[in-house]
């Protein structure tokens, strides 16, 4: 009679078997399909994301419902690591997003953003020309600003200064308000000739393809939305984990099963 911890562990890694073919379908349509290097920017850690589910879910799945004790063994092997790398790198998220925020401004809706106020390291990721090149690349070409004149680019200043930016399109689209510039359009202002120390002052351009893409700001305007998505993915990441101590204490028994039942095999 095939044990219940078997059952189970079978079960649980059969859906994680058909999950892992979308996943690893995706990251293969995004790799041809991909236009750009944005998009394509996640087609390989997607395919190695279905590969390592399906890998590691076929070694459930046989180890469970077939008894073979080895691939059960290499299967809370890996779980286990899988366990340890998601604490560590729970404990870092929290870590790494612990500085950090946007600075109210006086009659301004939106918020301002300074790249010193977030982590040393968050700040060395965006500071490689290498990496920041990447990343302007996509913010680029995912039009971030074109949605501040979408519905026309006759917004009167007072209604631009109420709404509620969001941060990359507050350090990005926009010049800082200490640089004192003039208004004409959410993306066109009139440079006054600003004795401010803002470097960001000097790198805004009206070139719709330029703007504030090269400031710090924008640079701050991106760790804030990194910020606030991987607190997310933390939260999220604690939620997954207490389910794989779960899944992996349930691999455990079956484990002891197979061991059990082999020994029984052996000695009638």
């Amino acid at each position: 009679m095939v044990r219940f911890s078997n059952n189970l562990v079978g079960i649980l890694n059969f859906i994680t078997l058909l999950l892992s073919l979308p996943i690893l379908i995706g990251g293969v349509w995004l790799s041809r399909q991909g236009t750009s290097e944005c998009e394509r920017f996640l087609d390989k850690p997607v395919i190695a994301l279905g590969v390592f589910l399906l890998i590691v879910s076929l070694a459930g799945l046989i180890g469970a419902c077939c008894r073979v004790s080895w691939l059960l063994w290499v299967y809370l092997l890996v779980m286990f690591l899988l366990i340890l790398l998601l604490f560590c790198f729970t404990i870092f998220a929290f870590a790494v997003t612990n500085k950090g925020a946007g600075e109210a401004i006086s009659n301004r809706g939106y918020k301002e953003y300074r790249l010193g106020d977030y982590s040393g390291w968050l700040q060395k990721r965006v500071n490689s020309q290498k990496n920041w090149n990447k990343i302007k690349s996509c913010l680029q070409d995912s039009k971030v600003c074109k949605s501040l004149i979408d519905d026309g680019s006759n917004t009167p200043a007072d209604e631009f200064y109420n709404s509620h930016l969001s941060a990359i399109q507050s350090g990005c689209c926009k010049p800082s308000d200490g640089c004192g510039f003039n208004y004409v359009t959410p993306t066109n202002w009139t440079n006054t000739n600003t004795t401010s120390a803002n470097p960001d002052c000097n790198a805004w351009s009206n070139d719709q393809k330029t703007l504030c893409f090269n400031c710090q700001s924008c640079k701050a305007g991106l760790l804030d939305n990194i910020k606030s998505d991987w607190k997310k993915v933390a939260v999220l990441n604690v939620i997954f984990l207490v389910f794989l101590i779960i899944v992996y204490s349930i691999g455990c028994c079956a484990f002891r099963n197979n061991r059990e039942d082999n020994s029984w095999k052996r000695y009638p």
